[in-house]
């Protein structure tokens, strides 16, 4: 499930980076102003924009890869970035929907759920870290409480 969603967020990654760097260049070659915005300044920053978010889908899934390989639940940073992922998508899930339409919303709602599951999947409890102490209640006396605080 983790390689599954390893090779889902390498692709979006891909598609991510593609689609601004293709806008860019369209934006570019009409050489046309927004409210007085630099047309290439515009270029510029959909091609910047599109590779900073390639590479952070990308780290992404490098993540599940990372836990898909390891079998083990993502940590720190890790955690994070694929926490912070699930918002985005589920951002983009909700504009997606007036925006372009019922299967990019889809596509958005999917793989957050497969997000949210690799993250519940390896959230595993702690183990405890060896045997009880001796003596400690299981010899059948009735638990007491505290005595009551007094004022005085």
């Amino acid at each position: 499930m983790a390689s599954v969603l390893a090779v889902v967020l390498f692709a979006e990654a891909l598609g991510i980076a593609a689609l601004n760097w293709f806008l860019g260049v369209v934006v570019d070659r009409q050489d046309m102003s927004l409210a007085g915005l630099d047309p290439h300044m515009m270029a510029t920053s959909s091609k910047i924009g599109g590779v900073v978010f390639g590479l952070y889908f990308a780290l992404c899934g490098l993540v599940a890869l990372l836990v898909a390989l390891r079998n083990r639940a993502p940590a720190g940073l890790g955690r994070v970035l694929l926490i912070s992922a699930a918002v985005v998508h589920g951002l983009l899930g909700a504009f997606s929907w007036g925006l372009v339409g019922p299967s990019a919303f889809l596509y958005m709602v999917l793989v957050l759920g497969l997000i949210v599951l690799l993250l519940m999947t390896y959230d595993r409890p702690a183990e405890p870290a060896g045997p009880a102490p001796e003596g400690g209640g299981d010899d059948g006396s009735p638990v007491t409480s505290p005595p009551a605080p007094t004022t005085g």
